[in-house]
């Protein structure tokens, strides 16, 4: 299985990033492969259950 994750490195050296299906809970890391184990811990917290708070995106089919 794979998520989509937008990220990007800050002046200070620090790799900021969020999965794009909860746009709106950054995480940060050392380098990328550290962010990308906060946001798989990220991922994992979130979709275990439906926590107060948590915007979720979602594709509807209309017609």
């Amino acid at each position: 299985m794979t998520i989509k994750f937008t990220h990007w490195l800050e002046p200070d050296g620090k790799h900021l990033g969020y999965l794009n299906d909860f746009p709106e809970h950054w995480t940060q890391g050392e380098s990328l492969e550290d962010l990308k184990e906060h946001l798989k811990d990220l991922y994992a917290l979130f979709s275990k259950e439906e926590l107060p708070g948590i915007k979720r995106v979602e594709e509807l089919e209309v017609a």
